[in-house]
């Protein structure tokens, strides 16, 4: 039992600042605040919240995550670049040229022109 009292203490100390911060929360909130609502630091809403976005945003969107999942591939790729060599420098090469024609492509077409 002496290994995880450490680890109990902790956990009781965790939960106990949780619910101080509860606590305090409850205790302090203005009078009448809605519990349902959207965080907008104590503001109401300005519009209603499935409200239809732009179409830009959704081609916003799609070159976000190609980038992203490029870095999703670039860090495992990075790790074993060494042990396999110029196969690997080659490949990413060639994923990163595929990559480059979809931002070419997407620049073309307007993707990144806000107005």
């Amino acid at each position: 039992m002496q290994p995880y009292v450490a680890v109990l203490a902790l956990l009781g100390l965790v939960t106990a600042v949780i619910a101080a911060v509860y606590a305090l929360s409850f205790a302090f909130a203005p009078p009448g605040t809605i519990g349902s609502g959207p965080f907008l630091s104590g503001r109401p809403p300005q519009e209603h919240a499935v409200s239809r976005y732009h179409v830009r945003w959704y081609v916003v969107t799609m070159v976000f995550l190609a980038f992203d999942m490029e870095m999703v591939f670039m860090y495992p790729w990075a790790l074993v670049v060494a042990s396999v060599g110029t196969k690997a420098v080659v490949e990413m090469f060639a994923f990163l040229g595929l990559l480059l024609a979809g931002v070419v492509y997407a620049w073309r077409e307007g993707a990144f022109r806000w107005a």
